[in-house]
């Protein structure tokens, strides 16, 4: 046992080295059209009236002249209808639709269906932005080849170390990402920060065969988008600049919960590269929650098991740490120590979670 986690943690060290190198130190120059396109922002949302006061602040700080919203409503129980209604009466630039149908891949193809612009930017309600944010992402698509871009996200807040915790864990997200992302592979994305093309989505008929799974209005459209044009036709821009900031889960059952929700698509994909990664992801867990057994093997045992546990949290400190820094965010060793702790076990959660199947999602039950 002593002989095998010696040679996985140096396996460990040079998985994540493999995924640091494709980690992009620098934004590569794109060629930017001087007449900006008409661009869509869709947000469907549900019960989010406590979030939309600053997401109507997030709207005025965007720097885009042919920017038009489109707000859709899925059934709000919370009267976040009404106040949205209020606010952008007289806003020409503002729509308020109330979906007919029910879910958030529903009132997504009703507001797209709206759209009268080819580019389609897709956010959340709880989300912040920058400035920037809109031009940076619409500019891969003065290729005629590229049809959908995702970017980087990220929660918010660094007060207390759940709030840090959450940050570090999406920071690998991010990782991952980017490394599929680079092999022409795309494997997952975030709805709260992404564009595409109308056409395309239209061109490979949207939600149809999905569309009764809550979950998955992101990556579902990803994979079909990415087999029907190519590898290629995706594009990931993990900068700064493309960066969109969400509100953290508040406690540690609605993180689990969510995590759940994201982990359960795995199911339903069909593809062999996502139930592998999943599957690889959890192992990889167990495997560090196993070296609880060397402290049984003696004082070398004891050893081994310091060792291997310091070369793991130091390695993710440098890995998850140069992503982390890329979005002007620096934590402690320490962070990163109870961090390392506590994942393998948070993960083993969200996978026994995501395999019995079970979430609430805006008070909607799977």
């Amino acid at each position: 046992m002593i002989s095998f986690y010696l040679l996985w943690t140096g396996c460990y060290v040079v998985l994540l080295s493999r995924l640091s190198e494709k980690w992009l130190k620098f934004k590569p120059k794109a060629t930017i059209s001087k007449e900006f396109p008409s661009v869509t922002l869709l947000i469907p949302f549900r019960n989010e009236l406590g979030n939309l006061p600053d997401l109507v602040k997030e709207f005025s700080k965007i720097d885009y002249s042919e920017l038009r919203i489109i707000l859709v409503d899925d059934h709000s129980e919370d009267g976040s209808f009404d106040f949205l209604l209020e606010k952008f009466h007289s806003d020409h630039r503002v729509r308020i639709l109330q979906s007919p149908g029910v879910g958030k891949k529903e009132a997504i193809e009703f507001g797209l269906d709206a759209a009268d612009s080819e580019l389609i930017l897709c956010s959340d309600a709880d989300c912040s932005f920058s400035k920037v944010w809109v031009k940076e992402m619409v500019t891969p698509f003065s290729d005629p080849k590229v049809q959908f871009v995702a970017g980087p996200v990220i929660s918010i807040g660094r007060t207390h170390f759940f709030q840090r915790f959450q940050q570090i864990e999406w920071s690998s997200i991010l990782l991952l990402t980017q490394y599929f992302f680079s092999q022409k592979r795309p494997l997952m994305c975030s709805g709260a920060n992404l564009c595409y093309r109308k056409s395309a989505f239209e061109a490979v008929q949207g939600y149809d065969q999905n569309r009764q799974h809550l979950s998955g209005d992101d990556e579902f459209l990803l994979k079909k988008i990415s087999a029907h044009f190519g590898g290629q036709s995706c594009v990931y821009l993990p900068f700064l600049e493309n960066l969109v900031y969400t509100k953290p889960q508040e406690s540690f059952s609605s993180l689990l919960n969510q995590r759940i929700r994201w982990a359960g698509k795995w199911k339903v994909h069909r593809d062999l590269v996502h139930a592998l990664s999943a599957f690889f992801s959890f192992l990889i867990q167990v495997i560090w929650v196993g070296t609880v057994f060397l402290l049984s093997l003696g004082s070398f045992g004891v050893l081994t098991f310091f060792t291997v546990w310091a070369v793991k949290v130091l390695s993710e400190r440098r890995t998850m740490g140069k992503v982390l820094r890329g979005f002007e965010l620096d934590f402690s060793l320490i962070d990163f120590l109870k961090t390392g702790i506590i994942h393998p076990i948070y993960v083993i959660f969200v996978g026994l979670g995501a395999v019995r199947g079970k979430f609430t999602w805006k008070g909607r039950s799977n």
